[in-house]
């Protein structure tokens, strides 16, 4: 399939991202609420994926974020510069020194283990990203003088603020005047919409969006919050993978918006927080293409799964236009993302791609 991506010579970065980068703090195999020590990592929906298509992919890439200038704000900057992750759009804002004035997010993040799920607590409002206007970015410099083959964000970012929710419009519809293609993850989070407007909000904004998405990707709760399309067939039993209820989905997320290029969707059943059966579609030129199974998958850390899905799958589109490969190297890659701790990819492409071929988890020596 052809994406009419930007030609050689006519851009600065493969791929940018526009979204909240958090702080990590992770109890490792201990619980949040008994944990003495924690390790830090960086992390965020928006940006684990241009990480992974530079860490695991080689690409050249810049993260689109605004930090409070202050030490925890340079501890981020030094994260994302070990990361590899262009730091030319970082935006740090001035703030006072309790945090009155804008802030840092933080995520406390247990891993989870057998029958004990994974467990969040984010502490990120009144943050500097949520404050940051096109502006503060200057999204026609980034877009049309230095530019950026591949834009994504998502609905994470969109539902961080009411301000927010204006910038990611203004990025996405500045992006599309200069030819960038645009991947938006849905992402829906009921208890971050709730702030500004609940779903009625989510679904204003994000069929604001969706118009100028080349490639959606969501599961069938965030298709039908946050755009009002249904999925057929979807029943109780959450432990079953209803393939044929994904796919009328597609279709008529393509019917609905027909500006989308490619259509993609994780396909998971949770056994055990540790056990997961994993894979993946993908929808294109009105054919649905299924990854690998990967079924009994044994996870360490299921968080940024989905986001390295995402990069996989973005690299395999704009490398080899084929959907068929794309999924596969996206279900490939966040497959192995989850058997390592943290939210951002540990792989490499060989590894990627030895997955997909078949190889098997014997010893390398």
């Amino acid at each position: 399939m052809d994406l009419n991506l930007k030609k050689e010579g006519t851009y600065k970065y493969d791929a940018a991202s526009l979204g909240e980068v958090m702080l990590r703090l992770d109890p490792g195999e201990g619980r949040i609420r008994t944990a003495r020590s924690f390790r830090a990592w960086e992390g965020g929906g928006e940006y684990n994926v241009i990480r992974g298509l530079h860490k695991c992919f080689g690409m050249n890439t810049a993260v689109i974020t605004a930090f409070a200038d202050n030490e925890v704000g340079k501890l981020m900057i030094d994260f994302i510069e070990q990361g590899g992750v262009s730091t030319d759009f970082i935006f740090m804002k001035k703030t006072d020194g309790i945090g009155r004035v804008c802030r840092n997010g933080i995520n406390f993040t247990e891993r989870g283990y057998g029958i004990r799920g994974a467990k969040g607590c984010s502490d990120r409002a009144n943050t500097a990203i949520s404050q940051a206007t096109p502006e503060d970015f200057d999204f026609e410099k980034i877009f049309g003088e230095q530019g950026v083959r591949w834009l994504h964000t998502g609905g994470i970012y969109a539902a961080l603020s009411e301000q927010s929710c204006q910038t990611v419009i203004a990025a996405i519809k500045t992006a599309k005047k200069y030819g960038t293609i645009v991947s938006y993850d849905l992402n829906y989070r009921p208890s971050m919409w709730s702030a500004i407007g609940g779903l009625e909000k989510a679904r204003e904004v994000n069929k604001e969006i969706a118009p100028y998405i080349d490639v959606m990707i969501g599961n069938e709760e965030d298709f039908t919050a946050c755009l009002g399309l249904e999925i057929e067939g979807q029943g109780d039993d959450l432990k079953k993978l209803n393939v044929d209820g994904y796919k009328a989905m597609m279709k008529n997320a393509a019917a609905a918006y027909p500006n989308f290029k490619v259509i993609a969707t994780t396909l998971r059943t949770v056994h055990t927080a540790t056990n997961n059966d994993w894979s993946a579609l993908c929808y294109a030129d009105g054919e649905i293409y299924k990854a690998a199974q990967y079924d009994g998958l044994e996870i360490m850390d299921r968080v940024g799964g989905g986001d390295s899905f995402a990069s996989g799958l973005v690299y395999g589109l704009m490398t080899t236009g084929d959907p068929e490969k794309a999924v596969n190297y996206g279900a490939a890659h966040g497959a192995l993302a989850m058997t390592t701790p943290g939210d951002t990819t540990m792989a490499d492409k060989g590894e990627v791609e030895a997955i997909m071929g078949g190889a098997g988890a014997r010893v390398q020596r």
